[in-house]
């Protein structure tokens, strides 16, 4: 959103309860929005749990303490099964009703898990699809753009970049898996990237760590 704002977008900010184990990235998403002064923030509310295959929203463990070997490689249990799909397909019928053309997601490729609805030709594909499949696509009146303004950055590099456009870091979270008393378990697949690219960005990460 910030990237947007800098970009002479309004923001409009659109949020999932899809039952995942905590609501603590809710929460969060709720901070950064009023943060930045979103026009307005709609939080849906969807059941995947019903649908499981996800440590995300299934009883899985959660992984702990991988190597970055490990990390990179495969499609880990935390993958959500078609869940950038199902959020963007919100997200489109989100901004053909409010007569916007344009979609940004915060997928990233480089030090990711492995997702493979966050890869660059996922993305164009479903650009594609938007053209085709509304209503405004197909009378021409919209041109459906998906921006991807963090997909090819690493972790370092997108802490650099909030840095840069003034973000509240201390707002922001990314752990899969927090304790009781919010903090992040420091050990997830989640926390050690996001540790690995505080430090390599030599920026102090501002939230609380069991590990």
């Amino acid at each position: 959103m910030a990237w947007a704002q800098r970009e002479g977008y309004d923001g409009y900010a659109l949020s999932f309860d899809y039952g995942q184990r905590h609501r603590i990235e809710l929460e969060a998403a709720r901070r950064i929005a009023a943060a930045l002064g979103a026009k307005e923030h709609l939080i849906l509310r969807l059941d995947l749990r019903k649908i499981g295959g996800s440590a995300l929203t299934d009883d899985l463990a959660v992984p702990k303490g991988r190597s970055e070997a490990e990390i990179g490689t495969g499609i880990p249990v935390t993958y959500v099964p078609a869940r950038n799909t199902i959020f963007l397909a919100y997200a489109l019928a989100f901004a053909e009703v409010r007569e916007t053309e344009h979609i940004v997601i915060g997928v990233n490729e480089l030090d990711s898990s492995g997702y493979p609805d966050c890869r660059p030709e996922y993305i164009r594909a479903f650009e594609q699809l938007a053209n085709l499949a509304t209503k405004a696509g197909v009378e021409g009146k919209s041109r459906f753009r998906v921006h991807t303004p963090l997909i090819r950055l690493s972790k370092a590099d997108i802490v650099r970049r909030a840095v840069e456009l003034g973000v509240d870091l201390s707002l922001t979270w990314s752990c899969y898996e927090p304790t009781a008393e919010g903090w992040a378990c420091g050990v997830c697949d989640a926390c050690l990237l996001r540790l690995k690219g505080f430090k390599e960005a030599g920026v102090a990460d501002p939230i609380k760590y069991v590990r």
